[in-house]
């Protein structure tokens, strides 16, 4: 088992532990859980590991976490926090992890190459306040500047009028804003782990796990049962922790944090 699990890393360095748990499974074979997975990759020093951030996105990414560590409820409060995601009819990419040994973070064969969204997939876009939970969108073909104002402009702003009075900040376009004068929050590359809706998505992943779907209708169904399901304290309970999350920037001095 342990050369089986091996085997299918090293067969493609991408490959999640949940991957790896499907490919060995097999009838005369006891099925590993995923965790013991991880822990006989670690054991053979095949670590996870996130793509590289550059040296000027982490100074940008220090200086963010600085300029906004001492956020609290208040700050949270005057923000909508949107951004689009990929699911797969079963399972999500999320973040992208390898598995490498130490030492070999340059090697071509670890690196994480750029691909588009292929099919079998639904692509959707979603925001949340501290307060609600705001719509979930469905994005049919390519994610351009138009589609992009289209829902900012149908599905954003309406659900935004409705339930928060109205639009102070907001991470996005620049030129639909401008146009609707709506202060931005400048926004440092390469930054998922000071974004909450990164880990709104594991959550709403989480209440999809090993839920199955035949056809992206059905699957885009799903996603907004399960994303109107999410209670508020969830939402509170991941704006609290900004302040750890830039915390955790600046000690990790720009690179990827736990978050």
């Amino acid at each position: 088992m342990d050369r089986n699990i091996l085997c299918a890393c090293r067969e493609d360095s991408r490959r999640t532990s949940t991957d790896i748990q499907v490919s060995v499974t097999s009838p005369n074979e006891p099925v590993s859980s995923r965790m013991t997975i991880r822990r006989r990759l670690q054991v053979a020093g095949l670590h996870g590991r996130r793509p590289l951030v550059s040296l000027k996105n982490r100074k940008a990414r220090v200086e963010w976490a600085k300029q906004h560590l001492s956020w609290g409820p208040r700050e949270c409060a005057n923000h909508i926090w949107s951004d689009e995601s990929k699911f797969n009819l079963f399972g999500t990419d999320g973040i992208q992890w390898i598995r490498r040994p130490i030492g070999s973070r340059y090697a071509p064969q670890y690196q994480c190459p750029t691909v588009k969204h292929g099919g079998g997939s639904v692509m959707v876009w979603g925001c949340f306040s501290d307060t609600s939970m705001g719509p979930l969108k469905i994005i049919v073909g390519t994610m351009d500047r138009y589609v992009f104002e289209d829902i900012l402009e149908n599905t954003m702003r309406p659900w935004a009028r409705a339930n928060l009075g109205r639009l102070e900040i907001f991470i996005s376009e620049k030129a639909w804003f401008r146009r609707r004068r709506v202060d931005l929050l400048e926004w440092p590359s390469q930054s998922p782990d000071l974004n909450p809706i990164e880990h709104m998505w594991e959550e709403l992943e989480g209440r999809l796990k090993r839920v199955r779907a035949s056809n992206a209708n059905q699957k885009f169904a799903q996603l907004d049962a399960a994303w109107k399901s999410i209670p508020v304290t969830v939402v509170q309970t991941l704006l609290d922790s900004m302040p750890h999350r830039c915390q955790a920037v600046i000690d990790a001095k720009g690179y990827p944090t736990k978050y």
